[in-house]
């Protein structure tokens, strides 16, 4: 950075009179989130804490979701359930920044905001959520299982089409006394989440990708801010990890291709090594009896084209109907 654009920066930077507003849901998660960016960005500046407001929204989808709890998300709203609100309030100038679960957003961002800071990837598995069983594996004959998740209900169903898939949302508390109560024998959380909320005592074992391939963007935290707010987008470059955005570059341009969100079964991961991205795409009928996947690899720089690419492939593949629900 040079030495005029350092003293322009410092100028504008927060205070505690006026300061950068970060715009978040209300959920425990949400909140961790939005408290680890405030954090990195002070410490990348060296500002206290006050310089920086978290605003939480109430979404629409937070709203519905809690007085229709038993009902399947695809049934309450489409792309932006959780986000529609908080653009709006960015695009209004009641926020600066906007604080998300990456794996909850559209690929495409409302016109006039861009979402490209990404902070350093979480654990991207899934955790198997049981009081009593260790695994998958364990599960009998026609148990029940909660999940609010399409995704992993589809898995589930491809590899066990013996069990009973219920919906189960809910904060982990909440699904923690469902399973004690007896609804369902196990659940499944993202083992960033646990994580970020440093909930070491929940009884979760993780997932290997090679057994569950989790969702787009999952354990990654993204930023979002107004397209021609250069301050923002200075002081987001601080936080910055480009290792996670050559990540997300092949698995939401697979996503992009794929017309993907919560109401379609689809999971992918990218993962780097030196110098070659290797990316792992799936695409799932809802009611689980097919399961189509892919794995490949590129150079880094090629991901978003290879992304793209092999969800062409695949929607050759499944034809057409293919992530229509059946009887």
């Amino acid at each position: 950075m040079t030495r005029l654009k350092l003293s322009a920066m410092t100028a504008s930077l927060p205070t505690p009179a006026t300061p950068l507003k970060i715009g978040t849901r209300g959920s425990p998660l949400a909140l961790a989130q939005a408290n680890e960016t405030r954090d990195r960005l002070a410490a990348a500046f060296d500002l206290p804490q006050d310089a920086f407001e978290v605003v939480v929204i109430k979404t629409t989808g937070d709203n519905r979701a809690m007085i229709e709890a038993d009902r399947p998300l695809k049934e309450i709203g489409n792309k932006g359930l959780f986000t529609k609100e908080i653009e709006e309030a960015m695009l209004r100038g009641d926020i600066d920044i906007a604080v998300h679960s990456t794996k909850d957003m559209p690929v495409e961002q409302p016109e006039g905001l861009v979402l490209d800071t990404f902070l350093p990837r979480e654990d991207v598995r899934d955790a198997f959520i049981s009081p009593r069983l260790g695994s998958i594996r364990d599960l009998p004959d026609g148990a029940v299982v909660g999940t609010s998740s399409l995704r992993r209900r589809s898995q589930l169903l491809n590899r066990r089409p013996d069990l009973k898939v219920v919906e189960f949302r809910g904060n982990v508390q909440t699904r923690l006394r469902k399973l004690a109560e007896g609804v369902a024998e196990c659940t499944f959380l993202a083992m960033a989440g646990l994580r970020r909320l440093d909930m070491e005592d929940v009884p979760a074992i993780a997932i290997s990708p090679d057994d569950m391939l989790p969702a787009i963007a999952q354990g990654a935290i993204g930023i979002e801010r107004r397209a021609q707010d250069s301050r923002a987008a200075s002081m987001l470059e601080a936080i910055h990890d480009a290792t996670t955005t050559r990540r997300l570059a092949a698995e939401r341009a697979f996503l992009a291709a794929l017309d993907g969100s919560c109401e379609t079964p689809i999971a992918g991961l990218a993962e780097l090594d030196g110098g070659t991205l290797r990316l792992r795409g799936e695409v799932l009928r809802p009611d689980g009896s097919e399961a189509l996947n892919d794995d490949r690899s590129c150079p880094v720089e090629d991901g978003a084209a290879l992304g793209a690419e092999m969800a062409r492939d695949l929607l050759a593949r499944a034809g057409e109907g293919f992530f229509d629900w059946r009887g």
